[in-house]
């Protein structure tokens, strides 16, 4: 899986301080299997909207952005994206949201969207670290198979889905069979 990490803070993309987000995001999709580039830093606004639209250019399967989803007036990631998306999938961000808030209540406050542009995952989070590990949390247990249905995969059922594969060959597919621990059907 190829994904890229974008920051949007004002602030970072001119040095006042080193973005901090990036980096631990770009260390989590690693573990998660994907090939990252990034972090790339650029302000909020129509910076963010170029560089999604960048990375949709290049063929990413994973965009993650990170910063610009609260209710700060320069705070525009969730505009920048819904204009790139061909849809979203709202589940994603009420996941993202629901997590985040068992941590803290300001996560309510996070308007990040995630939804598809192409044949590219893109999920927008808030911009600290601690919403960065949150968002990998969730993000870490559908990543492979989002991707793998984005890329044509067939849906898993009965226990049968291998992770970024989709079914077990030779496996039996009938809705509703139980699966057996060592991967055979009974």
């Amino acid at each position: 899986m190829k994904a890229r990490v974008i920051v949007a803070s004002n602030r970072a993309a001119v040095g006042v301080y080193a973005d901090t987000s990036g980096p631990i995001l770009v260390d989590g999709l690693t573990e998660l299997g994907c090939d990252v580039d990034g972090p790339v830093v650029v302000p909020d606004g129509e910076p963010v909207a170029r560089a999604i639209r960048a990375a949709v250019a290049d063929h990413m399967d994973v965009v993650v952005t990170s910063g610009g989803t609260g209710v700060n007036p320069t705070d525009r990631t969730p505009e920048a994206t819904r204009d790139i998306l061909d849809y979203e999938i709202p589940g994603i961000a009420e996941a993202l949201r629901s997590h985040g808030a068992s941590k803290t209540p300001m996560a309510i406050l996070s308007r990040g969207l995630a939804g598809v542009a192409g044949r590219t995952l893109i999920v927008n989070l808030p911009g600290s670290t601690g919403g960065g590990r949150d968002g990998l949390a969730v993000l870490g247990p559908i990543l492979a198979h989002a991707v793998d249905q984005l890329r044509g995969g067939d849906h898993p059922s009965g226990g049968n889905h291998k992770p970024g594969g989709g079914h077990k060959p030779g496996a039996d597919h009938t809705p509703g069979r139980d699966h057996i621990p060592g991967g055979d059907q009974a």
